[in-house]
């Protein structure tokens, strides 16, 4: 008998939402520090932190998936993620970060989007886990995004 294919998330809260973001992304979670501003960047970037000597940049991701901030409380954390083995680190704020769970491809639902909508990429799908539907980032698509201001 051949072992059904799963994968392991961090279960992360934006708003009172669960969002899971794939554990092979994450390089560490640290708790909310100091972040220094950077004039004139996109409304979600909310600046730069060091990180044992590397200078990170730290984005919103409430604000990147169009979810309306709450007030960050001490159960805020920055989740640091790399898309990509080579790529560098990227922190993403979010409201609490609550466990970590698996889930077999066949709890994983895809979600079809109109491909003119270029926010449906930042999802990969929703995981069915228990009675809960969690919608499962798409991390390499929400870094890497180069947003375009029209």
């Amino acid at each position: 008998m051949e072992a059904l294919d799963t994968k392991q998330f961090i279960i992360a809260y934006l708003n009172s939402e669960p969002f899971g973001i794939e554990i092979k992304y994450i390089d560490n979670i640290i708790v909310m520090q100091s972040i220094t501003r950077v004039p004139k960047s996109q409304s979600y970037f909310r600046g730069v932190i060091n990180l044992r000597g590397d200078i990170v940049p730290v984005m919103s991701l409430g604000s990147k998936l169009g979810i309306p901030d709450t007030e960050l409380t001490s159960k805020a954390r920055i989740i640091i993620v790399r898309p990509e083995q080579q790529a560098a680190p990227v922190g993403l704020i979010v409201d609490e970060v609550k466990e970590v769970i698996t889930l077999e491809q066949n709890a994983i639902e895809k979600i079809n989007y109109d491909d003119k909508e270029n926010k449906g990429n930042y999802s990969i799908g929703i995981g069915k886990y228990g009675t809960d539907l969690i919608n499962l980032l798409n991390i390499s698509a929400i870094v890497i995004d180069k947003e375009t201001n029209i």
